[in-house]
């Protein structure tokens, strides 16, 4: 079954966010995340700050959008491609590796502000939340109306999971003790992030596993 396109109005939505992402991006590597209003934002992307405030609560929100952008849809749309031979656990942990480690040029140069600040991390860290709703929605698919309460369980435990992976990865500013500094203050992102999302989604295998075994005939 497709998918109908959106509708007009759907369009200028999108039209509008992308321009508020681009905006955001720009000016922060631009200015730095610091010296960004909203205001600058919405005034660069030719919309009123309460347009702006429709689509983010933050210029953090904004700044991490462009490398956040869609990836929740992306990451279920990924599992609900693999044959339905594959193992759910390692279509979800193959689709949140894919999608967390491939980054274009947008997305690496916001990738390089999130550790500058704590807020920024933060807002990074929140967007993990998004990946529940649809990927319920997958599992649900996969497993059958029957399992929707723990295609649920499961979708919210795979949010869980990436988000201590991220933690991990970015350690919070401020941590000296740790020694994750550049020269200039930045934080240095910690180990290999594909490695550590898979270490924080192994645990969730046998969980993956008892229900599938318990959806087949």
């Amino acid at each position: 079954m497709t998918t109908p396109p959106p509708g007009l109005r759907e369009r200028k939505k999108q039209a509008t966010r992308e321009a508020l992402r681009e905006a955001a991006l720009r000016l922060a590597v631009e200015h730095g995340p610091d010296q960004v209003r909203v205001e600058d934002i919405a005034e660069a992307a030719g919309v009123s700050p309460r347009t702006y405030n429709n689509y983010f609560a933050s210029r953090e929100q904004a700044i991490v959008s462009a490398v956040t952008a869609d990836r929740d849809a992306r990451i279920a749309a990924a599992v609900a491609s693999r044959p339905a031979g594959v193992r759910l656990a390692d279509a979800i942990t193959e689709a949140v590796v894919e999608q967390y480690t491939n980054a274009g040029e947008r997305e690496h140069e916001a990738l390089l502000l999130i550790p500058t600040r704590t807020a920024l991390r933060d807002a990074f860290l929140d967007t993990t939340a998004d990946i529940e709703p649809p990927l319920t929605a997958v599992i649900t698919e996969r497993l059958g109306d029957a399992g929707a309460h723990t295609a649920h369980v499961l979708a919210a435990s795979v949010a869980a999971a990436v988000r201590i992976a991220l933690e991990s990865w970015l350690p919070p500013t401020g941590n000296a003790a740790a020694g994750n500094f550049y020269a200039g203050g930045l934080v240095v992102p910690s180990g290999s992030l594909p490695d550590r999302l898979r270490a924080a989604l192994t645990p969730l295998a046998p969980a993956f596993d008892a229900a599938e075994r318990r959806t087949q005939p």
